[in-house]
């Protein structure tokens, strides 16, 4: 098993994320690394952003001389508004998010099972988030979700797994998953490996997924700067 491969950094998968997003789709990024996708869909590509704090036309982090300080996301970073952007009434944000209008939302996680469980909060754990917030509502209501994480925990503990141990956010709902090591899909058959980090082998991202994998595609490689 080589372990002769370099895995994406949090803004490789940000990036990787944005390039399957269609055209013209209204789109919620979760906190942490989904923060980031916005970053990497051009401005003349139509892909309309949505933060649950009241925010439709999100665009990319501003720089060091336009940020306002008014103008944040539902992670409290400070954010850009695309031409017809507006802000919303929280209420509102939420319409849309129960209402079935968002056609996907990008979630960070803890734990991904092979059956599209997920789960993404805790109960006040260090600095974890302390509720499930939002995240239940849009697993609820977005058309398609995927999760976007690192393959394993700092202490190489596996994510994807047979069944979550973490509380659930919601049963049954993620699409695919980003991860610095691969994409993968959930499959009828479980975890679909479609592409994988530069050099690595079947072999080692299956040594580092509890869940056993299965190849949906093979002639892809996931990207770098």
């Amino acid at each position: 098993m080589s372990d002769s491969f370099t895995p994406l950094s949090r803004r490789d998968m940000a990036r990787r994320v944005a390039q399957d997003i269609p055209e013209g789709w209204y789109v919620n990024l979760g906190i942490g690394i989904p923060t980031l996708v916005a970053d990497y869909v051009p401005l003349e590509r139509e892909v309309i952003f949505h933060s649950e704090n009241g925010v439709l036309g999100m665009g990319p982090a501003p720089g060091p001389d336009d940020a306002d300080p008014w103008l944040i996301n539902a992670g409290k970073q400070q954010i850009t508004l695309r031409r017809g952007g507006a802000y919303i009434h929280h209420a509102d944000s939420f319409a849309m998010i129960r209402g079935g209008h968002l056609d996907l939302c990008v979630l960070g996680a803890f734990e991904v099972a092979e059956n599209g469980d997920v789960a993404n909060w805790a109960t006040s754990v260090n600095d974890t988030a302390p509720a499930v917030g939002g995240a239940m509502d849009l697993s609820a209501g977005a058309k398609n979700l995927w999760v976007v994480m690192e393959h394993t925990t700092k202490d190489g503990s596996p994510r994807l797994v047979t069944k979550c141990a973490y509380p659930l956010t919601a049963m049954g709902v993620v699409r695919r998953v980003y991860t610095n090591l691969a994409v993968i899909d959930i499959t009828p058959r479980g975890f679909g490996v479609v592409e994988m980090a530069p050099g690595l082998s079947f072999e080692a991202l299956q040594a580092r997924t509890e869940a056993k994998l299965h190849m949906v595609e093979t002639d892809k490689e996931a990207t770098h700067d």
